[in-house]
């Protein structure tokens, strides 16, 4: 199935998505895209508010556009290994019979398949500044966002031990 398919699917049915995935083999490079399009996403949803930022602050915007692109595409696939590393151990306390690569196919698929609410996260922060609207709508991802990750990893830990 497409990826964008799957991202479709995943806001109905984000467990059986991930059951799905794991069920294609256990592939590393898979993963890793899944985590470097969902960091790339991200990265790409920061720009406008970046641009706001740097017009409003005089600041230089390949500075800000640097310190970004730095954190989303070389620190935060580290910091997504280690979070996704210590919920397969909180999964494992509670009795969870997956593999740590299920933790993070769970981990990186809800990354990017929340990456759409993320851009438009982006494009209120840019458009529209700080304020309600921008909160509902960060609210509206994270929530998305949690949702999609807890039912993923409950489905990986299900699926991997039967």
């Amino acid at each position: 199935m497409a990826v964008t398919r799957n991202i479709r699917a995943t806001y109905r049915r984000p467990g059986q998505v991930v059951t799905g995935l794991l069920a294609m083999g256990q592939r590393e490079d898979r993963a890793l895209a899944y985590l470097m399009a969902g960091c790339m996403v991200v990265f790409v949803a920061q720009m406008p508010r970046l641009a706001r930022e740097a017009h409003l602050t005089g600041e230089d915007l390949d500075m800000l556009m640097g310190a970004t692109l730095m954190a989303w595409i070389f620190i935060a696939p580290l910091v997504l290994y280690c979070i996704a590393g210590l919920s397969h151990l909180v999964a494992k306390a509670f009795k969870g019979g997956g593999t740590p690569f299920g933790a993070r196919l769970a981990l990186f698929w809800a990354l990017l398949a929340s990456s759409p609410l993320m851009l438009l996260n982006g494009l209120v922060a840019g458009f529209v500044g700080p304020g309600i609207e921008l909160q509902a709508v960060g609210f509206l991802w994270f929530a998305f966002f949690m949702w999609f990750w807890l039912a993923g990893l409950v489905a990986s830990q299900r699926s991997e031990a039967s």
